[in-house]
């Protein structure tokens, strides 16, 4: 082939010929480089002149940059430093081209990852195109997962990190703005806005699917949450809250997949062949694969608010925002930096004691969103939380929500958030404030009863002595009696020397070793729980020092006396109403200062403390048949609870209180219009059409009966007066003469 026809215009065919030899066609290569540089100087000067030339010769080099790397060293700088500097005066075309061939170069490992995410993230907030921005999100993504496929690159991780805290940082020195009256962010700030939005919504993301879940994360999306633009604030709330009211539409394959009941279903509808099985084996195994992934990816282990870093700080900064710009956000935004506070609060047992003053401004009945602001002070009380901060507030609470002159919903929402603040935290109570809220409970309202038996029910748990003797039920007065008494606030019960129910498992794991005759003196194997860890090579010593020994040894007299004097004492009583004689009684059987060493020569497995909570649930069951009494039912009932609340999320938010919790149980609204419709159209799904059948079964072309069959078929009573009967009595002979010629001659005719 001559080398003449390799011109300029016919850049397709020497791409194909130099990837095949590039020694051979090196000297065409240099002079397309050297018509690149010079059409490039032209370009920076106009990029309207030549523009779709540059294009094709940009193309053609990032197609064969892998050939000559010493030639095209300085080729993916420029087209990044173009596409930056001089982003508002190309074309569409021109940046698409630009962003494909970088793409492109990273991946065949010209340029480095840290390099392309360099240049893409400037473009997030630059582009108006919503094909581009969807293209360099998703190539963020997908890069950023790729590198952390096999495992953590925390190089690229770091980098990626630094670049979105300084897209934040960038607009953190102007003024809140707020998101209601005049007051608006300037053209400075919204533009620093859009650049910290993206870093936030990226960081959302790669948080989502999975791919970061460290502490350095949850630092962006927080310094987010101090942003002066309340749309970045809003988005990193809600991040930390789990309640992104804006779907996001997710960029994996995933959500295009269909149905895998429709593969199954047109695989026996359609021809069957086995490239169509192949096919319908492979999406469907495909499906399984990404729907196990995205559950695994949803089974977070910490939840964002368990790794924030310092966060007291980070509680005081929410709450000096809420309260210095109150009147700058909307009520909206005030409840979202609310609930998070709480959550905070709650979930790491902080005390910000400004909240609770500026909280009793919204305790009115009629404020809006009332029920979420009950929601947020519920939540951010803890047993730690002062109680003589927390007396005023439930006097508020009774004040504005509990009187004869408001509803019966407003007056059950204001018991049940007295409830849970008072589960939290019950010395805030006043006991004359008790008495008047426990008499709610002969209301003849079905949901104020139910709060006020919570209350009085909360109460006989937590600290019986505050109730009137008739209202402390029986379990609580022999508790009384035997001097069972709640511990003051400041207080911490005594230092735990066992794990609750671990001697069930420690009986259970011999019983398991008889059965199987393996010698109790061997060690356990762990293989499949700790992946190989060998962790009892030195706590069979650690076992015979005796340590354990001397402490049960040392008190074991005492403690011998003391339960078997308050055992017989209580026994004489009352003995089958009260925990703690079954607790003793069970105790008895293996000595009543027994310890279990498995907790000194075995480190705990997971699935060693599922089968302990399985063990604690069936001696709890088995104490319940043997008529343990109310106790034992309680004591069961939260055990079980606990097991169904792990197995749906191990997350900290199954912890927190809902709506639902403060507004107790309702009567259904009556269904509008438009529900109703909805319904019935529900309702007619997979039915046949209304309609009689008669006169359709037995045609060949279905019809309805005729008006002589329906007739025919008619009850007398129906029809007795009707004018066709009462003719036929009052007919003259001649007209029944002529009624009866007449049917005769026409049965003639019918061939009758």
């Amino acid at each position: 082939m001559p080398r003449g026809i390799l011109l300029t215009s016919n850049l397709p065919q020497l791409q194909n010929l130099i990837k095949r030899d590039p020694v051979a066609y090196t000297e065409e290569f240099l002079q397309q480089w050297n018509h690149y540089n010079s059409i490039r100087q032209i370009f920076l000067i106009n990029p309207n002149e030549q523009a779709q030339h540059f294009r094709e010769l940009v193309t053609f080099i990032a197609q064969v940059a892998q050939c000559y790397p010493k030639e095209t060293i300085d080729f993916p700088s420029q087209l990044a430093t173009t596409l930056l500097e001089s982003y508002e005066s190309l074309t569409p075309e021109t940046r698409r081209t630009f962003v494909q061939n970088l793409v492109m170069l990273r991946n065949k490992n010209v340029i480095s990852s840290i390099n392309l995410l360099k240049t893409l993230f400037p473009l997030l907030p630059k582009t108006t195109s919503s094909t581009l921005r969807a293209s360099i999100r998703k190539t963020i993504l997908s890069d950023i997962r790729t590198a952390n496929m096999k495992g953590h690159n925390h190089k690229l991780n770091r980098s990626v990190q630094a670049l979105l805290f300084g897209m934040i940082e960038r607009g953190m020195g102007a003024e809140i703005a707020g998101d209601k009256g005049k007051a608006r962010a300037t053209q400075g700030s919204a533009s620093m806005g859009e650049e910290a939005m993206w870093a936030v919504v990226l960081t959302k993301e790669l948080w989502k699917k999975g791919i970061w879940n460290d502490a350095k994360t949850v630092a962006i999306v927080a310094l987010g949450c101090f942003h002066p633009v309340v749309k970045v604030q809003s988005a990193s709330l809600h991040y930390f809250l789990g309640s992104d009211d804006e779907e996001e539409a997710s960029d994996e394959d995933e959500d295009d997949l269909p149905d895998a009941k429709t593969i199954l279903h047109r695989r026996e509808i359609n021809k069957k062949t086995r490239s169509g099985d192949k096919k319908a084996r492979k999406t469907l195994k495909t499906i399984k694969s990404k729907q196990k992934r995205k559950t695994e990816t949803k089974a977070v282990n910490f939840s964002a608010i368990q790794l924030l870093n310092d966060p007291q700080t980070f509680a005081e900064k929410l709450y000096d925002i809420l309260n210095r710009y109150d009147k700058r956000f909307s009520l909206d935004h005030k409840l979202l930096i609310m609930q998070l506070l709480s959550r905070v609060m709650g979930g790491h047992k902080l005390c910000v004691l400004g909240f609770y003053t500026y909280v009793m401004k919204y305790l009115t009945y009629h404020q809006l969103r009332i029920p979420a602001i009950l929601v947020a002070l519920a939540q951010s009380v803890h047993e730690y939380t002062p109680p003589d901060i927390l007396t005023p507030v439930i006097r508020k609470l009774a004040q504005e929500f509990v009187h004869p002159g408001v509803g019966a919903e407003v007056i059950a929402a204001g018991l049940n958030s007295i409830r849970e603040i008072c589960r939290r935290q019950p010395w805030a109570m006043e006991e004359d404030l008790l008495g008047d809220l426990v008499e709610y409970r002969k209301s003849r309202d079905k949901a104020v009863t139910a709060a006020a038996r919570g209350v009085l029910q909360l109460f006989r748990e937590v600290n019986p002595a505050m109730l009137k003797r008739r209202e402390r039920g029986k379990d609580a007065s022999i508790g009384i009696a035997v001097g069972k008494k709640p511990l003051p606030f400041g207080h911490s019960s005594e230092a735990a020397i066992d794990i609750e129910g671990l001697l069930l498992l420690e009986d259970h794991i011999k019983k398991l070793r008889e059965e199987d005759g393996v010698p109790s003196g061997d060690e356990e194997d762990e293989q499949a729980a700790w992946d190989g860890w060998d962790v009892e090579s030195d706590s069979s010593e650690e076992s015979s020092n005796g340590w354990l020994d001397v402490e049960s040894d040392g008190g074991d007299g005492l403690e011998i006396s003391d339960s078997e004097d308050e055992h017989e004492t209580v026994e004489r009583g009352h003995k089958d109403d009260v925990e703690v004689v079954m607790e003793c009684t069970e105790v008895g059987q293996d000595g009543p200062s027994r310890v279990s060493s498995l907790a000194t020569t075995k480190i705990l497995t997971p699935a060693d403390f599922s089968m302990l909570n399985e063990l604690k649930i069936k001696s709890a069951t088995e104490s319940v048949q043997r008529g343990g009494g109310s106790a034992a039912k309680r004591k069961l009932a939260a055990l079980e609870a606990t097991r169904k609340a792990n197995a749906q999320s191990g997350t900290l938010e199954d912890a927190f209180v809902s709506e639902n919790d403060i507004l107790g149980p309702r009567k259904k609204a009556k269904a509008d219009y438009a529900e109703r419709m909805a319904s019935i159209e529900k309702g007619r799904e997979g039915r046949e059409k209304y309609g009689s059948m008669k006169g359709k079964k037995n045609k060949e072309a279905p019809s309805s009966s005729t008006n002589r069959e329906k007739a025919r078929n008619k009850p007398i009573m129906m029809i007795i007066s009707s004018n066709a009967v009462r003719g036929k009595k009052k007919a003259s002979l001649r007209q029944k003469q002529q009624k009866l010629r007449a049917h005769i001659d026409k049965a003639k005719k019918g061939g009758h």
